[in-house]
């Protein structure tokens, strides 16, 4: 149990932003995962700005790592740009 009343205000803060950070981080995972599974060019082109948006400003936020950040866009750069030369 915190002692200080500035240490209660800093565990009440950081439960707000544990739970916050858990919500962007589940969004960006499954934004990710649905243009992973996409195979379609056209949708998969419409989907990865947004999704790669995303990423960058979670990034910027320090919610995601930016090493981690990038190896998501590479990846998916990576799955948009097979997708769009097969076809």
């Amino acid at each position: 149990m915190p002692q200080h009343k500035s240490a209660a205000k800093r565990v009440r803060q950081n439960a707000k932003r544990r739970l916050r950070n858990r919500y962007h981080r589940s969004q960006v995972r499954t934004m990710v995962r649905k243009l992973r599974t996409t195979y379609n060019a056209e949708e998969a082109q419409a989907l990865f700005p947004p999704v790669q948006a995303m990423i960058d400003r979670l990034a910027a936020k320090g919610i995601l790592h930016p090493n981690k950040a990038a190896n998501y866009k590479r990846v998916l750069a990576r799955h948009v740009r097979e997708l769009t030369q097969t076809n």
